[in-house]
């Protein structure tokens, strides 16, 4: 059967640019060997298939064995990626820096010791500039090497200096290490679990982070130890729903970065994470101004040489920029604007299909599914919430829970009640199997539930009582994820006044500018 989500070439040779295609090309006819044209007329075939089918790449191309193919795929694997790095050695910092050190290895073999210690400086120097710590400490290592192995009287003290040096950068590197390792476990426990669904979630995240966090961890001011500090904190307060908290880190994130401008040719996906979460931040607070002045500059970034460096920071660059232009019209309430960017979004992502993970395109369904709801658009709205109901549930469950409610709220709004108490009962088992029950689902089923048999003036009543008792909780930390994911008390206030719901959260928002016109 045709698979290409399990052939690695096929999967590298389709992420490849025109101007890469071309680059091989011109590689491989400069060092071709005999066997090479081999490796070019199966490139070719790569090239031109849409899907990994070997029986068929076989049939098509007569020159090429079965029992030669391994062999083949594997030395073109290893051709791609070598001209791929010839290409781009001069916008990879990193790519440099090994280069620098290859040079120095080479100098040292020769016998050109004060040479090979005049690249390694400056390894260091270009490391240091960079904050790549790792290839400084390899450096040093072979500093100390040579003035261990040979007499170089570069000048006095030297031993001392590098063991001074090599201790700085060690301890550097535990704390990053320390560091990046709490930030990534938070983010995956949120990957996994979104908020904290209860006190008992609250406090065992609270206790995780306070015994994981290192105690003098404030006090390194380096570039990674800095960032990745900013990250812990930002994560900590985002799933305990401590929405300040996590606005202030994620600006220390992103200030990071115009402290150290040099930063975004080597860690451009860091600085499009923390525009990502700095502009949720403002989403969340209702920071319109601010969100609107982030916005223009991430717009302007992901128009930038350095937002197209790579395809990675592409696709990075879509999936945050559309999703805060989505939040841009959750917060107006131009949901039916909104609806613009829909096609836009699905040409992304299929384009961008190898390289997004079905976490983001989840994402992407939910919002674009509020878009239609937001509309009075109930079909469609149904349409993408089915498209992460019949996806496995296994990560995100608070976004598969979400789905569902609003889901089953849809088919209410469409007067389906002839299939609303099994969807009623069906939502009600999932919510409570991922224990994600709080006092808002609560209330949302109790009211559903009674609402079938309600008459027109007791329904109104009904929305106007669910309002109130909402609107009691809307403060509460544990109840907020609530109202992030569903803005009920918008659709309930929508109901109670008999306009749409886009309706009510414009008006809200011009309510919001109108009190600051000149800020």
């Amino acid at each position: 059967m045709p698979n290409r989500s399990i052939d690695e070439l096929f999967l590298l040779i389709k992420t490849l640019e025109k101007g890469e295609k071309r680059n091989f090309k011109l590689y491989m006819g400069r060092n071709a060997a005999t066997d090479d044209l081999k490796v070019i007329t199966l490139f070719d075939a790569i090239d031109k298939a849409d899907v990994y089918d070997e029986d068929l790449l076989l049939k098509r191309n007569p020159s090429i064995q079965k029992q030669q193919l391994s062999n083949l795929k594997g030395h073109l694997y290893k051709q791609v990626l070598s001209s791929i790095r010839l290409l781009r050695n001069d916008q990879a910092v990193d790519i440099q820096l090994h280069e620098q050190l290859d040079y120095g290895r080479i100098l040292y073999n020769k016998g050109l010791y004060h040479q090979s210690l005049k690249m390694l400086q400056k390894t260091k120097d270009l490391a240091k500039q960079y904050n790549q710590m790792t290839f400084w400490l390899q450096a040093l290592f072979f500093e100390k090497k040579i003035e261990a192995l040979h007499i170089t009287r570069s000048f006095e003290d030297r031993a001392e200096q590098l063991s001074l040096e090599v201790e700085e950068l060690n301890d550097r590197l535990a704390m990053v290490g320390k560091l990046s390792s709490l930030a990534l476990q938070l983010y995956g426990w949120y990957i996994k679990n979104g908020h904290s669904r209860d006190e008992k979630d609250a406090e065992a995240i609270r206790l995780f982070f306070n015994n994981k966090m290192p105690i003098n961890a404030g006090e390194y001011q380096g570039f990674y130890e800095r960032l990745y500090f900013a990250q812990s904190h930002a994560w900590f307060g985002f799933i305990l729903q401590d929405f300040l908290a996590y606005y202030k880190n994620c600006q220390r994130w992103v200030d990071l970065f115009e402290k150290e401008p040099q930063m975004m040719k080597v860690e451009p996906q860091h600085f499009i994470k923390g525009m990502h979460n700095l502009l949720n931040a403002h989403f969340m607070l209702r920071n319109d101004r601010k969100f609107e002045m982030e916005i223009k500059r991430f717009e302007d970034f992901y128009a930038s040489k350095e937002g197209n460096a790579s395809i990675n920071t592409r696709v990075q660059g879509f999936v945050y920029l559309y999703l805060a232009k989505i939040n841009r019209h959750f917060l107006e309430g131009s949901f039916s604007e909104g609806l613009k960017l829909i096609p836009e979004i699905e040409e992304k992502l299929i384009e961008f299909e190898m390289q997004l993970d079905r976490h983001r395109t989840l994402v992407f369904y939910y919002k674009i599914a509020c878009l239609y709801f937001g509309c009075g658009d109930y079909d469609n709205t149904i349409v993408y919430l089915n498209k992460i109901i019949h996806w496995k549930a296994d990560l995100r469950a608070d976004l598969q829970c979400y789905a569902r409610l609003l889901h089953m709220i849809a088919h209410y709004e469409l007067g389906n009640d002839a299939i609303l108490e099994s969807q009623f009962r069906s939502v009600f088992r999932f919510m409570s199997k991922m224990k994600n029950l709080s006092v808002v689902e609560n209330e949302i089923f109790a009211f559903l539930r009674s609402a079938f048999s309600l008459g027109k003036v007791e329904l109104q009543n009904g929305f106007l009582a669910l309002f109130e008792k909402l609107k009691g909780v809307e403060g509460n930390p544990l109840e907020s994820r609530s109202f992030m994911y569903l803005d009920i008390l918008s659709w309930l206030e929508g109901k109670i006044k008999n306009v749409p719901v886009q309706e009510v959260i414009s008006s809200h928002f011009r309510a919001r500018t109108a009190a600051y016109p000149n800020s």
